[in-house]
């Protein structure tokens, strides 16, 4: 083969799609790979400041929200205040709709004291657990300190009087919940079904927890044989559930008379009492 014109041939060759792939891009690489480098960083802070921005216009709507909510709730609670303290099924939607939303209505001056201000329920919900302080105290001796919740109702209403308004169950047992602070043991069990309230630093155990929610169902008298019969349990460990309630924690009296098994138990908080 006879080569004519080698310049000719060496420019076909150089441009030949073929030789320019064999060529190394190293060369071409280098300042790409930098500029790609450079504009990913400033894509990250152009990110990061609309990040940013968007965060803090999306706080200052929060903001804005919550004082038109405050605004609305706080007009509402000042227009039904009355309504408020002396409706005792609108007082419970009221609260119930506070909670759902995390709002205590009595919260203190660190949690939002305006709400005790505003409604006035702090006081008149302070002023109703010292009342059930009152009862609790004064029927202690004949209960041992475990009053059923409705005993308790009853007892608080006679004490306030028809023109302090309507108290319910509710009411107290929100009440109790501001005076577990003190430490004086009050606190709402049930037992049975039955809601009852306990005033003393004491736990009660399985079997006295038992024999209370019977002693309810029979009108608080309670013999040996019941237990034995109802639940159970040999005569050894029926009576020294007795005798533990009696003489131990002094929830029940003992009755060395009685006619039909010579000897009964009376509890007092599962008996009923008219005053």
């Amino acid at each position: 083969m006879v080569v004519r014109n080698r310049s000719a041939l060496s420019a076909t060759l150089t441009n030949s799609p073929y030789i320019q792939s064999l060529k190394p891009p190293m060369h071409r690489l280098g300042g790409v790979g930098i500029g790609a480098f450079e504009r990913h960083e400033q894509s990250k802070r152009s990110f990061a400041e609309l990040s940013n921005a968007l965060s803090q216009a999306q706080v200052d709507h929060l903001h804005s929200q919550l004082n038109q909510f405050r605004t609305a709730l706080t007009h509402f609670a000042s227009t039904h205040r009355d309504t408020i303290k002396n409706d005792p099924a609108f007082r419970r939607a009221f609260q119930q709709m506070c909670l759902s939303i995390g709002v205590d209505p009595l919260a203190g001056p660190r949690k939002g004291g305006w709400w005790a201000e505003l409604l006035g329920l702090g006081d008149w919900q302070y002023e109703l657990g010292v009342q059930i302080v009152d009862v609790c105290i004064s029927t202690r001796e004949r209960n041992g300190g475990i009053i059923e919740l409705k005993e308790l109702v009853r007892l608080v209403s006679k004490l306030r009087g028809v023109d302090a308004g309507v108290v319910t169950e509710d009411d107290v047992v929100r009440s109790i919940k501001t005076l577990q602070p003190l430490g004086a043991g009050y606190q709402v069990v049930e037992l049975n079904g039955t809601k009852m309230v306990r005033s003393v630093v004491k736990e009660l155990d399985r079997d006295q927890a038992v024999v209370l929610g019977l002693a309810h169902e029979a009108g608080g008298r309670i013999v040996v044989d019941i237990l034995v019969v109802r639940l159970g349990w040999t005569r050894e460990r029926s009576q020294a559930a007795l005798d533990n309630m009696l003489l131990r924690d002094g929830l029940c009296w003992i009755d060395e008379q009685d006619e039909e098994s010579g000897v009964s138990y009376w509890i007092p908080s599962g008996m009923q009492w008219d005053e």
